[in-house]
């Protein structure tokens, strides 16, 4: 499968539905993965609206679906749904750190649990046909303890030899969860030990600057942009402009406006009208940090309860063609544990 420029919209719970997939590929992500799904809800839930929604696929390709669960067996149904449904990748989260998950010995709990995790690679690469890629999502280890680090090195062997297309590394550990620096260098390290396969980089990627430079230090294939994604879809066109050589196109204010508009009217053809504003208020959260006045646009977008109120909040805040602010200035504490990926 190709995928074109190394730089692509991640799984990310609760946010990169369809809506915001759709924002992002205009803008120039050349890949998208759907907000990662449980298994059992795939196989079990999936026929009505809710499930509909969920497994609607890009109406660009490739799109990729993320996959979370426990039990091996429960995995191949659900897998060979999403490419029934039209997607053209299947991804594996090994990585998620949230602790009802973990609760549940599903995404980054299988990084302690190699044998379950390889017997989920196995049913799955042996469930797809063979033209479907698969690929893993994992965080460096479990933990910092060398038994994490021989158990995560066994599990990246192990898939690698079951058929996995492509690995996503993100640099913390599961129990660091979202706290501290991702390790870079743990990510270098997977690189080097691939030998020619495709490994993807993760984490403490907000802005075009830092998506290009974790491709130029660690040497990967390319880099999933995640929370950094989350309100500034340009990443991925400031992303092209850096790596043409251009300066990043920093979007003012009427541009501002008129995307998140248009992700407001997808939002409503999506989920419906009346349950759109509320589901957009976390993306109208996100927005607001490319405002010179974020603060009370964030607030105003926290307030609105339908779409008027919401559209009077782009006609007072991003009227006219003020310039917005450079996400090269926003530190990481814009973003929080809720960003989920």
């Amino acid at each position: 499968m190709e995928i074109g420029f190394p730089v692509v919209q991640a799984a990310l719970s609760g946010y990169s539905d369809w809506p915001m997939r759709a924002i992002a590929r205009r803008l120039g992500a050349p890949y998208a993965l759907c907000e990662v799904l449980l298994d059992r809800f795939v196989v079990e839930v999936s026929t009505g609206a809710k499930g509909k929604r969920l497994l609607r696929a890009d109406d660009e390709h490739p799109c990729g679906a993320q996959l979370m669960g426990a039990a091996p067996d429960a995995f191949p149904a659900a897998a060979l749904r999403l490419v029934a449904a039209g997607f053209d990748a299947i991804d594996l989260n090994f990585a998620c750190p949230v602790k009802k998950v973990l609760g549940r010995r599903r995404g980054g709990w299988l990084l302690a649990d190699p044998q379950t995790a390889l017997a989920i690679v196995a049913r799955v690469r042996d469930a797809l046909p063979a033209h479907v890629p698969l690929s893993v999502k994992l965080r460096r280890a479990f933990d910092d303890g060398p038994a994490s680090r021989e158990r995560f090195y066994q599990i990246i062997e192990g898939a690698w030899r079951l058929g996995v297309d492509a690995l996503t590394i993100h640099g913390r550990t599961v129990r660091q969860r979202y706290e501290g620096r991702a390790d870079w260098q743990s990510v270098a390290e997977l690189k080097r030990l691939a030998a020619g396969r495709t490994v993807l980089g993760s984490g403490d990627l907000y802005s075009a600057e830092q998506c290009l430079r974790m491709i130029a230090c660690c040497g990967v294939d390319g880099v999933t942009a995640a929370r950094g994604a989350i309100g500034n879809p340009w990443i991925f066109r400031q992303c092209r402009d850096l790596a043409a050589g251009r300066r990043p196109h920093i979007p003012d204010l009427r541009e501002q406006r008129e995307v998140i508009a248009e992700h407001y009217r997808l939002a409503a053809e999506h989920y419906g009208p009346d349950r759109c504003c509320p589901r957009m208020r976390k993306f109208g959260i996100k927005y607001a940090r490319l405002h010179p006045q974020h603060q009370q646009v964030r607030d105003a977008f926290v307030a609105a309860t339908n779409a008027e109120q919401w559209h009077a909040v782009l006609d007072r805040w991003y009227a006219d063609e003020s310039p917005g602010r450079n996400p090269d200035s926003l530190a990481s504490e814009f973003f929080d544990e809720a960003d989920a990926e």
